[in-house]
């Protein structure tokens, strides 16, 4: 478990560790972003009142009004030429679109603010700032006080909107009644007085500028204006940390149980393995362990089935060679004591009958192992079943002469088709040949084979008028050395492997095999019934 764990671990380790690197990085570029928005938010309501002013004014009236704004702003004013600052793309629309932009100089804290004051001209007002907050805020009182001046008190308020409206403050901005304003005596008396009182908002995160407008009922407010809060890279380092401890804890929970329940089949296995054939597992849920155990489970099931039936063949296999062994060995013994040249003969006729029923029985087992692995190589092709039934008969029925075999054809559908089949032709031929000879050998007369073609199905028919079998052997007649008749002579004996040959090579080809009475003929009545055209096999 621990291998299984680490590795998944691991891997979720360095995924994390990634994943935290191009977290910092990009935590870096959005508290920039973040930072250069909030500098440009803080400074375009001031810069755009100062553009403003400057761009009637006359070029002296200009020098005057930026040396004054720079005593009270505390930071350097200048016009400078838009192409002097060799800008281009969206820094440069930007600015001709009346925008503010912040830029940082060089590696210092300080920042460049820069909007324009005259298309016609380029001129570019420009102004280095440290602290944009607080050097920014007092500046603004002024320059919004200084332009309300021009208005009665009572219209201030709709100016103001205005003004704020137009040049896109990026804080509030409101005219309060000194009865509205949250301050302590000290701070009502300074701003009736007119003077700049700076005051922590009331959630204690941001700060508020209120300056009283002289002969006026109004307190100009500004803000809140909070602080800029970058995102701390420390957060991030928390998270990954109790994000890995919580994968951490999670994965061990889920590789646990999925290591008990390897276990149980790594257990089970050694078990088989030792010769506990009917060790199984328990096969629960439907995820890939469920469907491993389900698979175990059929694995084991076909691994019992085929020693039990590699069992049961040898021990009929032992039990078949004893026979034609022992009658080899007796001829041999009446060779010897044999005292004619007819004698000897006939005692060779047996050995050479019982050397034909061995090559029988090693032909059967063959075909019946073979068969028994696995579906063998089949090379379906398009044949006559009417032509492969009657060669059959023509090579069996001789074998048997006083019994009378008659072929009856059903009818065709579509009656323009004739009788083709799709079959492997080696196979299909041995499994009618095995039915045919096994009806010849228990027949009392008659034989008839009769075979029917509809658009899908095929099917053959072999009855006899033989004792037949009794039904209750039915269900076993087709397992391998089965014999309804325990005779073990050679006329009527056999192998008892004829008919599960059978079964097995009309179930490859996707039928069945059954028996029944013979209604017409009394006897047994063998059906095999399968497809008229195969299935291509999925390679």
């Amino acid at each position: 478990m621990k291998s299984i764990f680490l590795r998944i671990y691991g891997g979720m380790l360095l995924t994390l560790v990634l994943v935290a690197a191009l977290g910092v990085l990009t935590l870096h570029l959005v508290n920039e972003v973040r930072g250069e928005r909030y500098r440009e938010d803080l400074a375009r309501g001031t810069f755009r009142l100062m553009a403003d002013e400057l761009l009637p004014m006359a070029e002296v009236d200009r020098k005057r009004a930026l040396t004054q704004w720079s005593r009270l702003l505390g930071i350097p004013l200048k016009l400078v030429s838009l192409d002097g600052l060799g800008m281009e793309g969206r820094s440069r629309a930007r600015l001709m679109n009346d925008q503010v932009l912040v830029q940082a100089v060089d590696d210092t804290h300080r920042v460049e603010v820069l909007t324009q004051v005259s298309a016609a001209e380029g001129l570019i007002l420009a102004g280095e700032v440290e602290q944009v907050s607080e050097q920014l805020a007092r500046a603004t009182i002024y320059l919004l006080m200084d332009e309300l001046k021009r208005y009665p008190a009572s219209e201030q308020p709709y100016h103001l909107a205005r003004i704020v409206r137009d040049k896109r403050f990026g804080y509030e901005v409101h005219l309060l009644s000194i009865k509205e304003v949250d301050l302590d005596d000290d701070q009502s008396r300074r701003v009736e007085e007119g003077d700049t009182v700076m005051a922590l908002g009331k959630d204690g995160d941001s700060i508020r500028v209120l300056a009283g407008i002289l002969d006026t009922p109004w307190v100009l407010e500004l803000g809140p204006i909070y602080q800029m809060n970058p995102y701390p890279p420390q957060l991030l380092s928390i998270i990954v940390i109790v994000a890995l401890s919580l994968i951490g804890l999670t994965l061990y929970l889920l590789i646990s149980g999925l290591e008990q329940r390897l276990r149980s089949l790594e257990s089970a296995a050694t078990r088989i393995a030792r010769g506990s054939l009917d060790t199984r597992v328990e096969a629960r849920g439907a995820d890939s362990v469920g469907r491993l155990a389900g698979a175990f489970n059929h694995m084991a099931e076909q691994l019992q089935l085929l020693l039990a039936m590699q069992r049961e063949l040898v021990r009929a296999v032992s039990h078949e060679l004893r026979t034609p062994v022992a009658r080899l060995r007796f001829g041999l013994e009446m060779i010897e004591s044999a005292e004619t040249d007819a004698a000897r003969r006939k005692y060779m006729e047996g050995m050479d009958g019982d050397i034909q029923d061995l090559d029988q029985l090693v032909d059967e087992m063959l075909t019946y192992a073979r068969l028994e692995q696995g579906s063998p190589a089949l090379t379906y092709q398009r044949l006559e079943l009417a032509a492969l039934v009657e060669q059959v008969v023509s090579e069996i029925a001789p074998l048997r002469r006083e019994i009378a075999v008659s072929i009856v054809q059903g009818p065709l559908v579509p009656f323009d088709q004739g009788s083709w089949v799709e079959a492997e032709p080696r196979y299909l031929h041995r499994a009618l040949q095995n039915l045919l000879t096994n009806a010849l050998r228990y027949a009392e007369g008659r034989v008839r084979v009769s075979f029917r073609v509809s658009v899908d199905r095929c099917q053959v028919d072999v009855e006899d008028d033989g004792p037949g079998v009794p039904e209750s052997q039915w269900p076993r007649l087709f397992q391998p050395f089965f014999r309804a008749d325990d005779s073990r002579a050679r006329g009527t004996g056999g192998h008892g492997l004829g008919l599960s040959i059978v079964r097995r090579i009309v179930h490859w080809h996707g039928g069945r095999a059954s028996i029944a009475r013979s209604e017409s003929l009394g006897g047994a009545c063998f059906s095999l019934v399968w497809p008229r055209r195969q299935a291509p096999k999925i390679e």
